[in-house]
C-alpha cells in the first residue's frame, strides 16, 4: 500500500475537535504565494492550486519516468494546506477575504531534494502546458503549536479559534502568530464534493510558553 501521511502521522493530521498542544517537526513543502479572495474564480488562488497539484503529481508519478529519485517509495499525495494572514493591521480578518495573503502548500516526502523539485517544475510545465515557475521549495519548522479539528464552513472558524485561545491561556501559553509563524489550515475535505457542514479542517496556531 502507498505510504499515507495522514494515517502514519495521525498526531499531525487527525486531531480531535478540542484543542491540543503539539510540537511540529521541520517539513518541506511545494509552496505558491499569493493574495486575494480564495473564492474568486479568476483569482490567484485557483491558479496556485493548479500549479501545486501539477508539481505534486509529477513527483508522485516520477517512478514511471526515466527520472529516478533516490529513496523513492510510493505514497499518497498529502492534503492541501495553507498559511494565512491579512494585510490589515490587527487580527486576522475573516470577513474581508480580498485582503488575505496566503502561502498554499502541499507537503513533500523527505526524499525529495531541491534538484528533484526543479525537475518536477520543468516537467510539469511542459506536460501540463502550465507555467509552474511560481512554485518554490519551502522548509518550515512550526515548532510548538495548538491545533484542533474544525467541522463546518471556513466562515465559522472564529468560534473554533476562540476555543483555541481560551485553551492556550488556560495552559500557560500565549499565541505567537507573527510574520514568521502564521495561522495554518489543513484541508481534509474536498469542498467540490462535500457540503460545507461536513468540511473537516485542521486549524493550527503557533504558541509559546508565557513569560
Amino acid at each position: 500500500m502507498p505510504f499515507d501521511f495522514k494515517k502514519e502521522y495521525k498526531e499531525y493530521y487527525m486531531p480531535k475537535n478540542k484543542p491540543q498542544i503539539v510540537k511540529i517537526p521541520t517539513m518541506n513543502y511545494i509552496a505558491v504565494r499569493g493574495k486575494g479572495d480564495p473564492n474568486d474564480e479568476n483569482g490567484e488562488y485557483k491558479r496556485a492550486i493548479e500549479v501545486l497539484y501539477a508539481v505534486a503529481y509529477t513527483l508522485k508519478m516520477s517512478y514511471k519516468t526515466d527520472y529516478k529519485i533516490d529513496g523513492f517509495f510510493e505514497y499518497v499525495v498529502p492534503p492541501l494546506e495553507g498559511f494565512w494572514w491579512s494585510n490589515k493591521v490587527g487580527a486576522f480578518d475573516y470577513a474581508d477575504k480580498s485582503q488575505l495573503r496566503w502561502i498554499s502548500v502541499i507537503r513533500l516526502p523527505d526524499f525529495v531534494t531541491e534538484k528533484d523539485f526543479q525537475w518536477a517544475i520543468e516537467t510539469a510545465s511542459k506536460k501540463k502546458k502550465l507555467d509552474c515557475s511560481s512554485a518554490e521549495f519551502l522548509t518550515i519548522n512550526e515548532g510548538l503549536c495548538v491545533q484542533i479539528m474544525h467541522y463546518g464552513s471556513y466562515n465559522d472558524e472564529p468560534a473554533t479559534v476562540e476555543l483555541m485561545d481560551k485553551f492556550i491561556a488556560e495552559n500557560g501559553c500565549q499565541n505567537d502568530i507573527s510574520s514568521g509563524r502564521l495561522h495554518h489550515e489543513i484541508y481534509l475535505s474536498d469542498p467540490r464534493k462535500t457540503p460545507p457542514e461536513k468540511w473537516k479542517t485542521i486549524i493550527r496556531h503557533p504558541i509559546r510558553k508565557s513569560d
